[in-house]
């Protein structure tokens, strides 16, 4: 399957430290052929950081996309009914809001297009950035790997001596995961290494 032509929500989420690895793949999204919408959750559209400003953030997105990014549950409310959306990329995906749709809590931007697209039974393929994944969160993580609907970008420990209980998702992976989630396929492997070379 190619991307050219599609229509794909790229939503953000507050790890801040990984949108220098996310925003080159809503890039390669793009220079794919696929047309992107972005959103961003509350707390990436009005946190400064020492990674950047909310404004910053907004001007690069809206370089890559064309596009001013969705900031409100009101804007991306109409996109479940209008079916515009071929699938829906969460990157990254905070354990904060993994726990929010694991629990069906929608009180934002994201989270709501997440769950607009789920009604429909849409692709959402989630790339998780998370310090507890396999901590409090980890019981999140296994409701979501047994949903309906819902995929991951391949991910792994980021730094297993440190922080034995995070994991992140290989974001160059994005493309591969969208493919495979329009086609109703999970990419594999599921669980790899994050800080070693995983070829694509």
């Amino acid at each position: 399957m190619s991307l050219e032509g599609k229509t794909i929500g790229f939503g953000l989420t507050g790890s801040h430290c990984t949108h220098d690895e996310v925003l080159p793949q809503m890039k390669r999204l793009v220079s794919l052929g696929a047309n992107i919408i972005p959103i961003m959750s509350h707390t990436v559209a009005n946190v400064d950081s020492r990674f950047g400003t909310a404004e910053d953030w907004k001007r690069k997105i809206t370089d890559i996309t064309g596009r001013q990014p969705y900031t409100t549950v009101q804007e991306v409310e109409p996109l479940g009914p209008s079916g515009l959306l071929d699938c829906y990329v969460v990157a990254p995906c905070t354990g904060n809001s993994m726990a929010r749709l694991a629990n069906a809590l929608t009180d934002g931007p994201v989270l709501m297009a997440a769950k607009a697209m789920m009604r429909n039974h849409r692709p959402v393929i989630l790339a998780i950035s998370t310090n507890d994944a396999l901590g409090l969160n980890a019981a999140n993580l296994a409701k979501l790997l047994a949903a309906k609907d819902i995929y991951f970008v391949p991910f792994g420990q980021d730094a297993p001596e440190k922080k034995p209980k995070s994991c992140v998702s290989r974001m160059e992976l994005i493309p591969d995961t969208c493919e495979a989630a329009m086609e109703g396929t999970q990419l594999q492997p599921l669980l790899v290494e994050k800080y070693r070379y995983f070829p694509s």
